[in-house]
């Protein structure tokens, strides 16, 4: 509904007191002119433009319109968890497909618990209980001046980790070494004047964004330890920074001059101005962005909130579109998230969070779903993500190496899309054409005297990489997390149909398999006839 403005204060003001006078005195007020005032026509104008405007659209088509969040059954949460109480703004959780990592309470020092999530232990305690705990640990790194705050893991090489500290600076660790204590790092970045609140890179990791108690968002070359943007903007005081994959775009989360939280999109080619800012409450808890590559989906979690609200980001304006949000009564202190190649594709989860709820000492699992009817693997919102094997050596990053993550499909059944980038795969037809028809005849003879099952002659002088190769593939069976073979019996229909979907496509994949031997079963037998053929002209 619109309104009209208030009347000014002089002659309207007047008449409107003489009416009133008049309308108590039980006369009649005079006739007016049937001629419009002029505020009455600009109020007229006014609410025609509103009403104008309201016709357009505040959003757009996507069909992650319908994402809704689902909070995991009582019984598939983690409860009597101490967690932390600590200030620090921070996550405090992290999760992979096999455990979530949690920070406790503890008195002094920093604790943190284990939980596997696709395992069940049995421990035998002895009656006088234990006699130690576990100190025991693999790797000790040596170096910050005061206590650290953050650790993060390089996104393509292996073994390179970053930390920065209360010191205010950044450390580039080596762990690709035989040394169990690491008293100095390969790099030291000394470019912050306070202490550094977040830290994010890129997609092969060739730059890091930091953001500063100073409120500076700086983009940096890590390996040259040198500032390659820094933004100075007033308007916005930036908490959090992430890289939004390949968009070549940041976003930041913090506060606005009149304290309202606020998210800001930068250019990272240009950090002058904002391309756009959006304001988003009065609240005081801090908000931590996190980004689906796949999706280009937002999602904006504030500490201490219950909600998770959540946006799809694309290269043009208007850069951010809101899709809508995930309410909860219970509010989270920290948040940890499930990479993707821990998610349950059949039921079209493309996101999973694990909210730590404080007041509950619990840890709830919350699914971000696309609805759709089928529970087929839905193509189009599973495209390649990037896989857990890492695609560079930490000598060769440490050269100035630059590669993309090694994509993978979640497709049950599926494995790498590139091939294994550590371990270059030699074909198997090598060891096969090596061995001459004459080795098959006598291997097929020692079977049947020794009533052994043929070709175990064959399998012992197969050579050594072939049984590594044989390894790889049998580690390509592990996909989405676990084992297709060792998968425990389904409980409800779901899980039936899951893994009826899953025999699906491995009969289908060892079908092309054997598909692919038998070609190179006619191939080996016509070397052998045409080397046959060449010994009897000679």
């Amino acid at each position: 509904m619109c309104r009209a403005p208030a009347p000014p204060a002089g002659p309207a003001r007047r008449a409107a007191r003489e009416e009133a006078a008049a309308l108590g005195a039980g006369t009649r007020p005079a006739a007016r002119s049937a001629e419009p005032e002029p505020d009455a026509t600009a109020a007229a104008a006014t609410c025609a433009a509103v009403i104008k405007m309201s016709w357009n659209p505040q959003y757009r088509s996507s069909k992650f319109r319908h994402v809704f969040g689902k909070p995991a059954s009582k019984e598939n949460c983690y409860d009597s968890v101490p967690i932390t109480h600590s200030v620090h703004d921070n996550h405090f959780c992290a999760v992979n497909p096999h455990f979530i990592a949690v920070v406790t309470e503890c008195a002094g020092g920093g604790a943190f618990l284990v939980i596997p999530l696709h395992q069940i232990k049995i421990w035998d305690i002895p009656k006088q209980l234990l006699s130690r705990n576990l100190t025991t640990c693999k790797k000790e790194l040596i170096g910050h001046a005061r206590r650290v705050g953050l650790v993060e893991w390089h996104p393509t090489a292996a073994n390179i980790l970053f930390s920065s500290g209360y010191d205010y600076k950044v450390m580039i660790w080596n762990l690709d070494t035989k040394e169990v204590v690491i008293m100095s790092p390969v790099k030291t970045i000394d470019c912050h004047q306070d202490v550094i609140l977040s830290m994010s890179f890129n997609t092969n990791g060739s730059l890091l964004a930091t953001t500063c108690k100073d409120r500076k968002i700086r983009i940096l070359d890590p390996r040259a330890g040198t500032v390659l943007q820094e933004a100075s903007y007033k308007g916005h005081r930036a908490n959090k920074v992430l890289f939004l994959g390949n968009l070549k775009k940041l976003l930041s989360t913090g506060t606005s001059r009149w304290n309202n939280r606020q998210m800001a999109l930068w250019d990272q080619d240009d950090l002058s101005v904002p391309l756009t800012e959006e304001d988003l409450d009065g609240s005081s808890g801090v908000l931590f962005p996190f980004y689906d590559v796949d999706t280009n989906m937002l999602y904006v979690v504030g500490k201490g909130d219950g909600n998770i609200r959540y946006y799809e980001v694309s290269a043009d304006k208007p850069h951010l579109s809101y899709l809508t949000e995930y309410r909860s009564y219970n509010p989270q202190k920290g948040i940890g998230v499930m990479p993707k190649r821990g998610l349950d594709v059949c039921s079209c989860e493309i996101f999973r969070f694990y909210k730590l709820i404080t007041t509950k000492s619990l840890i709830e699992p919350v699914s971000m779903i696309v609805p759709r009817r089928s529970e087929s693997y839905q193509e189009d919102i599973y495209p390649p993500t990037a896989g857990a094997q890492p695609s560079l050596t930490a000598q060769e990053w440490l050269r100035g190496m630059n590669k993309g993550p090694v994509l993978v499909s979640l497709r049950p059944g599926s494995g790498l899309l590139s091939p294994w980038p550590l371990t270059p795969e030699r074909p198997l037809s090598n060891s096969m054409a090596s061995v001459s028809p004459q080795l098959f005849d006598q291997t097929q003879k020692l079977a049947v005297e020794d009533g052994q099952r043929p070709f175990s002659l064959l399998s012992e002088k197969v050579p050594r990489w072939a049984a590594e190769h044989r390894l790889e593939e049998k580690k390509s069976w592990v996909t989405n997390g676990f084992d297709i073979f060792e998968c425990p019996p389904p409980k409800t229909e779901n899980e039936l149909l899951q893994m009826f979907y899953r025999q699906q496509e491995e009969i289908r994949r060892l079908r092309e398999l054997v598909a692919q031997r038998e070609v190179l079963a006619k191939q080996l037998e016509l070397e052998i006839k045409n080397l046959r053929m060449g010994s009897e002209r000679f």
